[in-house]
């Protein structure tokens, strides 16, 4: 890893001075300014750095329906896959800083990529952050015909038959692919990972037969599962999720402890001025932490969180120092 650290003196800086940063944006935040400003008087922009259909996709349309009733101005979702994640984030990154174009944030190319691509266009730690919406479990699914009906006959299957179980994610470096291989080393599974650019290209492909499983959000798999297209074998939260009671945890089954999932905010470009990033964030706070939306989250397999802007923040830091570490013991590199 040292290669990788020494072209990236951006992110070891950002890291030790955020929480600095993050207590100079929460005395800004304060401010009663929020309350006059004029935003927003045009349409707002969530970028979704991944496939239409997927999870990220379907929450922000979600938050963003909400956001444009409450202020009477269109939200649109706009996506832009590719790269892990990487390409919609380096867009937002470069916008104008005037709240009106916004990022979907994910636990993969937030807290992943700046350890695996060597020469990241953007900075995850100089964003403004605005909030944390949600965390989410993993999903272990596959395909009806694959002969496995749990999460122990499945690895009794790969060990058998080692680098020729196809697993699907939604992108290189994705927290759905550090997933993966989190489970792979934990259980000494030899997995052929799949990066698609999107959790539902991923997904097209599994329900074709393309692929053999799919390690990814409850959100993509839970209705192909209910329709029995699809087989679940595990979560991978310790206990386990309201959204499929049924299926047990990975750490009940096989791996005591284990636990790996991720998480979707908002965030804009760097600069956004602090009345304009209270009152996104507030607003979105408020969304998630609607019962109606609460509800919705949660059949989706979601758990809302609401952080505000400085814990959010300070939150990336905490991410970006813990997939580090599990990026190093993968020795995952992506040119």
């Amino acid at each position: 890893m040292t290669d990788r650290t020494a072209v990236r003196p951006w992110l070891r800086r950002t890291v030790l001075a955020l929480p600095l940063a993050m207590l100079g944006a929460a005395a800004l935040f304060a401010t009663p300014a929020a309350a006059q400003t004029k935003y927003p008087e045009k349409t707002i922009r969530i970028i979704v750095p991944f496939a239409a259909g997927g999870a990220s996709d379907a929450l922000a349309r979600l938050v963003g329906q909400k956001m444009q009733e409450a202020w009477g101005q269109p939200v649109v979702v706009e996506n832009k896959p590719g790269a892990g994640g990487n390409i919609g984030a380096d867009f937002v990154a470069k916008s104008d800083p005037d709240g009106y174009t916004l990022l979907l944030s994910a636990a993969g190319f937030m807290s992943v990529n700046p350890w695996v691509y060597p020469n990241l266009s953007y900075n995850p730690a100089e964003f403004t952050p605005l909030t944390l919406l949600v965390k989410a479990p993993l999903l272990l699914v596959v395909k009806p015909d694959l002969p496995v009906k749990d999460i122990k006959e499945f690895v009794a299957y790969v060990k058998a038959n080692p680098g020729k179980v196809n697993v699907g994610n939604g992108g290189n470096g994705t927290a759905q692919h550090m997933g993966g291989v989190y489970l792979a080393g934990e259980a000494k599974l030899d997995l052929a990972h799949v990066p698609y650019k999107g959790s539902a290209p991923a997904t097209t492909d599994l329900l074709a037969g393309i692929t053999d499983a799919q390690f990814d959000n409850m959100v993509t798999l839970v209705p192909y599962v209910k329709q029995g297209k699809l087989k679940a074998l595990a979560v991978s939260s310790l206990v386990r999720s309201g959204a499929l009671p049924e299926v047990p945890t990975i750490a009940e089954t096989i791996l005591p402890g284990f636990e790996t999932g991720t998480w979707y905010g908002i965030v804009g470009p760097a600069g956004i001025p602090a009345p304009v990033a209270d009152k996104i964030s507030t607003e979105l706070r408020r969304i998630v932490a609607l019962p109606e939306i609460k509800e919705k989250l949660a059949a989706m397999g979601l758990e809302p969180d609401g952080m505000s802007g400085a814990q959010y923040g300070a939150f990336i830091k905490s991410e970006l120092a813990k997939y580090e570490k599990i990026v190093k013991a993968s020795g995952l590199k992506i040119q």
